[in-house]
């Protein structure tokens, strides 16, 4: 380990560059992503995004008469590198591009000299990221659907469990189950919207030179070849890419980390012994404590919040990213060899996490009623409120009225519906009937249908 560090410390990117080379990082891949995600963001298919960049740029410049086509052909049929033969002259020379070109230039032969014809190495690294982030993107987006299917399932699940809605921690009002699903569905199709907009930002190359004048190909060149690659050209770039484009990037993966982490910490609260109201899936021979047998710990959604917050400083650095000296330095560079995959693997995660941990969920409506029904009428006080007002009492008075009895039940442990149904202040301008509607469930509940068709849409109709 020692040897490596030496070798890294003297090359641009060194942390960066150990980390990602490591057997700690491959570990941490392996763990918490998809096989495609890790595959990505491995040396290999970096260096043949590069590759595929170099043979994209000699086709379109054999078309323009600028490279032969021979030399041209040879690139593409023999152009081939090995990722070990790389890293060995990397250790040597010290910059990665000529690594590269100079392996792959060994696999090629002569026609080699028109190998990277025009081009600075960030012409390349930049270009070739982009194909990287867009196919990262795509598994992000499918892994957002994915989410939104299951969040939307299990909220006509619950659509009308009732249960306390909670403000400060404390009880508020009557919802459903249903409703909250619902809220992060809708926040997750927001997310996907999102998603894809910051992968189309995304999604750009530049060939545009050492400065971003186009000194030794034209800006037409630029635009062909991004088009062979599925890319938009930058309208203008310095050296790279501007940066700003990368920051809205990753912090659009740690907003939608925030969302998950929302829902992971709504869950621990559901599920703390007060509460128990909902609850992480427990397996049969799952073991919450090495001293205590009865513990059933959240720790999916501990561990949710926990990387949510690796996500969210990755985008600190992104930000900080933003600013580089003139035409550019290299201090963006090393910080996005660590959080450009580290924020999509870790998102990736993530979200099959969250999807996992949403389809799983044991859910406990009748431990919801009694929650609800805790504190003896007590969450029906605003409607209580408003029915005093209506029938003739102000504001001020009613609240007054009501307040009176809410603390009483409050402090001593009462029923504030009976309280309520003692006062002839109360009794006196409400009837018992308009007396039982006030405290009526139902009432409360009735524009449930009315929101999931605002938020999933109107159900068809089934056909006889």
């Amino acid at each position: 380990m020692g040897e490596r560090l030496s070798r890294a410390n003297k090359s641009e990117g060194a942390a960066a560059l150990f980390w990602l080379r490591s057997p700690q990082k491959e570990a941490v891949i392996s763990r918490y992503t998809r096989p495609e995600m890790g595959r990505i963001w491995s040396d290999e298919n970096k260096f043949r995004m590069w590759l595929k960049v170099e043979v994209a740029a000699s086709l379109v410049l054999a078309e323009a008469g600028i490279v032969p086509r021979e030399a041209a052909a040879a690139i593409r049929d023999k152009g081939d590198f090995n990722v070990e033969r790389i890293q060995a002259i990397e250790a040597e020379v010290k910059h990665d591009v000529i690594a590269f070109t100079t392996a792959v230039a060994e696999k090629i032969g002569p026609e080699s000299r028109w190998l990277h014809y025009g081009l600075t190495s960030y012409d390349v690294v930049d270009t070739a990221q982009a194909l990287q982030v867009r196919d990262a993107s795509a598994l992000i987006i499918s892994d957002l659907e994915l989410l939104a299917q299951v969040l939307k399932r299990r909220a006509y699940e619950f659509q009308h469990t009732p249960m306390i809605g909670r403000t400060h921690g404390i009880h508020a009002e009557p919802i459903t189950f249903g409703l909250k699903l619902a809220n992060w569905y809708a926040e997750t199709q927001r997310n996907i919207a999102r998603m894809k907009s910051a992968a189309e930002q995304m999604r750009v190359g530049k060939l545009s030179g050492a400065v971003g004048t186009f000194a030794h190909l034209d800006p037409e060149m630029e635009e062909k070849i991004c088009v062979h690659l599925g890319l938009e050209a930058a309208a203008i770039s310095s050296q790279v890419i501007q940066r700003d484009r990368h920051a809205y990037y990753i912090t659009t993966l740690a907003v939608i980390a925030s969302t998950l982490d929302k829902i992971a910490t709504e869950i621990r609260h559901l599920q703390r012994t007060e509460v128990r109201e909902a609850e992480e899936f427990f397996s049969e021979k799952q073991k919450g404590s090495s001293a205590m047998p009865h513990k059933r710990n959240p720790i999916t959604t501990e561990q949710i919040s926990g990387l949510a917050r690796v996500v969210r400083g990755n985008a600190q650095a992104a930000l900080e990213n933003v600013a580089l000296w003139h035409e550019r330095d290299i201090s963006h560079s090393s910080v996005e060899r660590v959080i450009l995959p580290d924020s999509t693997i870790l998102l990736d995660y993530l979200l099959n996490k969250t999807t996992n941990l949403i389809d799983k969920m044991f859910v406990y409506p009748e431990r919801m009623k009694k929650n609800l029904e805790s504190t003896g009428g007590l969450i029906f006080s605003g409607q209580l409120l408003l029915d005093l007002a209506e029938s003739g009492m102000s504001r001020e008075d009613a609240y007054q009225v009501v307040q009176k009895h809410a603390m009483r039940a409050w402090q001593q442990g009462l029923n504030f519906r009976e309280l309520v149904q003692k006062d002839k202040h109360i009794t006196s301008r409400l009837s018992s009937k308009k007396l039982a509607h006030a405290f009526n469930l139902s009432r409360q509940l009735r524009n449930v249908d009315n929101i999931f068709e605002r938020v999933f849409g109107r159900k068809k109709a089934k056909k006889s």
